[in-house]
């Protein structure tokens, strides 16, 4: 028997569950709450930056498919950066992955605990968003087939409510919500661009988790391709709804721009099921980063960038149990706790240089490897660094804090695991 026969995932995911993760991942805070915040940066002309940022992030995700089909393991860019770049590169892509996404997790169970409250009534935001992240929790350790199964569930779900709002709105849509179309210019058009792309970001985590894809060569290629271009369509129809019945004045000044074209429509029980859906997308979401961050830890504890502990697999449903549960106790906290403020500011240089790594890693791959052509990354990598320059001098130097806080821990952590080794 082979020895490390024990920390082999299983590979359960076929492409409905890997395409489900992914979209699970994209429809979330940002359909309900970041068209609204675009809108108010540019106006109705925030339909181009969506466009644009769709682009990119296609371009983004071709490069993952291409490198993920090669190299089907968890870990996402931090094993591509690892194999094909430098482990400086590969470390610095999975850090900055983990202290964005453990971010992003609480928020959005702190997102989903407020919804959920609003609609019910029930104990409190917090108290919700605890549970939440319990239940997701023990889903996970069931298995990755049963999580994969509910996201399914709960994904399917979302899309039908925001189906429904975009099919009950249409026939609302005024022409002249549309004008004045660009009132900011090109640079608002810009900044809604780089705003929305950081939306399309989750197809990725299929790439993470892509150890547990079945038949990845083919699977995941076709998954991040279908997860993107779905993706796409349904901002842009939810968008264009939203705009035409309440224009984007008010999308800008509310924090859930969805429900107030809910509220304008007539159609039975619409407040009620676009709140329902306002909640599965953050459990969707959150469901993701729980799967995503705790393979992410499996993949550098199996390399000894985070502590070797966390590449343990449970004996039945061969998951990363310790991985699973630090990432639940992290999100946890920083619920309770509340996220730094400065973690979370450092969010779009961590999401920036991710990306930028993942491209960099597909120039790299030999021709025989390559499913696309080369000028995809350089284009997803122009992209990336366009968005890179518009970002505030705070927001760059609070994610190199975090960064150089990172190599700092890989370079202690390695020296504390070669002193314990024993010498032959």
């Amino acid at each position: 028997m082979n020895p490390d026969s024990h920390k082999v995932l299983l590979r359960n995911l076929g492409l409905k569950d890997a395409v489900g993760v992914g979209l699970g991942a994209i429809i979330g805070a940002g359909i309900f709450v970041v068209t609204g915040v675009a809108a108010g940066i540019s106006g109705p002309a925030f339909l181009i930056g969506l466009l644009i940022a769709g682009s990119i992030a296609t371009c983004n995700a071709l490069s993952s498919a291409q490198l993920a089909a090669q190299f089907p393991f968890s870990g996402g860019t931090y094993d591509y950066g690892n194999r094909l770049l430098n482990p400086l590169f590969g470390f610095s892509a999975g850090w900055m992955f983990l202290i964005s996404k453990l971010s992003a997790g609480s928020v959005v169970a702190i997102g989903f605990g407020s919804y959920f409250f609003q609609l019910t009534g029930l104990g409190s935001p917090i108290v919700l968003a605890l549970c939440a992240i319990a239940f997701l929790t023990i889903a996970n350790l069931l298995g990755i087939k049963k999580a994969g199964k509910l996201n399914l569930i709960i994904v399917s779900f979302t899309i039908l409510t925001l189906l429904y709002l975009v099919i009950s709105g249409i026939p609302e849509i005024s022409s002249e919500n549309f004008r004045p179309f660009a009132p900011f210019g090109i640079s608002g058009v810009a900044e809604a661009t780089a705003l929305l792309f950081f939306a399309f970001t989750g197809y990725a985590r299929i790439a993470t988790l892509a150890e547990e894809v079945k038949e990845p060569k083919t699977t995941i290629p076709k998954a991040i391709i279908i997860t993107i271009v779905t993706a796409v369509i349904l901002y842009g129809l939810v968008s264009v709804t939203t705009i035409g019945v309440i224009g984007y004045e008010a999308m800008a000044q509310s924090t859930s721009p969805l429900q107030l074209v809910a509220d304008k429509l007539q159609t039975p029980f619409i407040q009620t099921i676009i709140a329902l859906g306002a909640c599965t997308a953050m459990l969707g979401v959150l469901l993701s980063q729980i799967l995503g961050i705790s393979r992410m830890f499996f993949a550098m504890g199996r390399n000894n960038d985070f502590f070797p502990i966390f590449h343990r697999l449970s004996n039945k449903q061969k998951v990363p149990v310790i991985a699973i549960l630090f990432t639940a106790i992290i999100i946890a906290l920083l619920t309770y706790f509340g996220t730094f403020t400065f973690v979370l500011a450092s969010a779009a240089f961590t999401i920036l240089l991710y990306y930028s790594i993942t491209n960099i890693a597909a120039l790299k791959q030999a021709k025989k490897d390559r499913l696309y052509p080369n000028w995809i990354p350089v284009l997803g990598l122009a992209g990336c660094l366009a968005m890179a320059v518009s970002l505030n001098f705070d927001v760059i130097i609070s994610g190199i804090v975090l960064l150089v806080t990172g190599l700092l821990f890989r370079w202690i952590l390695h020296r504390v695991l070669k002193s314990n080794t024993p010498q032959n």
